[in-house]
Parts: C-alpha cells; sequence; structure tokens
C-alpha cells in the first residue's frame, strides 16, 4: 500500500479516513502533510500515482480504468473496514469520483462526505469542453492551455525539474480526458453530502451540477485566492477545520 498511499501520520483509532486526490501534476507532499494536521478522529491517505517521487521509474497510468482498479485493489480492505471521505482538487477531483463510482456500483460503498475542489461539475458543458481540448506539444503552449483553464502554479527554474512537471501534468490530463460520465444513465450516483470550495481569484467554473449528483446536502464555499488558494496556510487551516467538523458531524 505504501507505493499508492502517503500516510504521514498514522491514526489507528481514527473514527474516519479522509483520502485525498492531487491535481494534475501533483503528488503528495502537499495533502500528505495533512495527516498532522487533522485530530485523532481523522486518518489522511493521500494518492500517489505513477510516474512521480517513490514511483518516478514506473510508466505513466494509460487512462482512468487503470487508475480506479488500481486505488479499488489497494485500498479495497481499508474501505471497507472504517468509513472514508475524499477529498481532490482540479482535475484529481475526477479520478476521486472515477474510485467513488467504481466503489459505489460494484461494492456498494460510498464516501461519508465528498470534498471537491476548483472543478467543473461532470455533468456539465464545462467539464465536456475540457475534456475535448486538445492539448499542445509544445511545452509552453501546454502551459499557456492549463493556465487558462486555471490549473497553473508557480514552476520551479530549474529546466530539467520544470520539464518533469509539465510532462506529468500532460500525462494527468491525458488521464482525466478518458474519464466518462453519463448522467442520464445513473439517476442519483450518491447519497453522501457534498462541498465544494474554490478560490476567489480563480475562473468560474460550471459547478451548479454537483446538486444533481446526490440526494444530499450540496454546500458551496469560497476562499480568497486563486486556483491553488488551498496552499495558503490561513486557507489550509480553515478547509481542515470546515472538513473536520463535517466529518464529525456524519453518524459514523
Amino acid at each position: 500500500m505504501e507505493k499508492l498511499v502517503a500516510c504521514v501520520q498514522k491514526r489507528p483509532g481514527a473514527l474516519c479516513r479522509l483520502i485525498c486526490f492531487p491535481w494534475a501534476g501533483g503528488g503528495t507532499s502537499q495533502l500528505a502533510q495533512w495527516g498532522k494536521l487533522f485530530n485523532d478522529s481523522i486518518e489522511v491517505f493521500c494518492i500517489r500515482l505513477p510516474g512521480r517521487e517513490t514511483r518516478l521509474q514506473e510508466p505513466f497510468a494509460k487512462d482512468m480504468t487503470s487508475v480506479v482498479n488500481e486505488v479499488t485493489s489497494v485500498l479495497l480492505k481499508e474501505l471497507e473496514e472504517k468509513p472514508f471521505a475524499f477529498f481532490a482538487h482540479s482535475l484529481g477531483t475526477y479520478m476521486s469520483l472515477a474510485v467513488a463510482l467504481h466503489l459505489k456500483e460494484k461494492y456498494g460503498l460510498e464516501p461519508v462526505h465528498l470534498f471537491m475542489s476548483a472543478a467543473h461539475a461532470p455533468n456539465s458543458v464545462g467539464h465536456l469542453a475540457l475534456k475535448s481540448m486538445p492539448l499542445p506539444d509544445e511545452d509552453n503552449e501546454f502551459l499557456a492551455c492549463m493556465e487558462m483553464v486555471g490549473g497553473c502554479y508557480e514552476l520551479p527554474c530549474d529546466e530539467a525539474v520544470r520539464k518533469k512537471v509539465v510532462l506529468t501534468s500532460r500525462e494527468d490530463t491525458k488521464v482525466f480526458q478518458t474519464f466518462l460520465f453519463e448522467k442520464a444513465e445513473r439517476n442519483i450516483p450518491f447519497s453522501c453530502d457534498v462541498t465544494y470550495f474554490c478560490g476567489s481569484d480563480d475562473k468560474v467554473y460550471d459547478v451548479q451540477g454537483w446538486r444533481e449528483l446526490t440526494s444530499g446536502d450540496t454546500s458551496f464555499y469560497t476562499f480568497p485566492g486563486d486556483h491553488f488558494y488551498l496552499l495558503k496556510p490561513s486557507n489550509e487551516s480553515l478547509l481542515i477545520k470546515h472538513i473536520t467538523r463535517c466529518i464529525e458531524n456524519v453518524d459514523l
């Protein structure tokens, strides 16, 4: 499990696990650290995809199906063992949704809460437009494209590291574009509450469709900042407090 999951603070007595899915090109260095910031009731797992960090020598995932199969096969025992919630940011949102849909359909398992961040609802026009967007081959053009859709952050100056980040982001975006969601065939897929977060200075996302994905409550919160508002310490603290309150209010 250590290959797929980063868990920097093990909490065997936790009531619930929070499974975090990073953004395109991201690793576990930011969200895994949340494990030190939550209280003892929540244990944090951060998903590590192939092609980065300790999995640098592995080939990138080919499509969303391969990601879903790996996550569910590795984590199924843990997900059956105790309640779990998902937090996902940007393109990682669709990975978390693909996993959640698979768990519900095949195993009857559902998160107690879905925390989604800075992404179009999967049943929206904005999501379809993003999926069909052609990806430029040239690095600078690709970065400009990512910036246009809100998903760019400050890149390292080192050229080799920069190229690796761009390559990883490109491959993760290709995986996202293989995510299939047909709302008409699914009725209402979830019954858990859904909370959507975004940055006040980020691009505008097509988000009202989140209400159609669950029979539970849907809430929307805006934080000061851009697409990566969650990396600001003040926002991070508020996010963690809010997520903790939502999870602890669920009848576990």
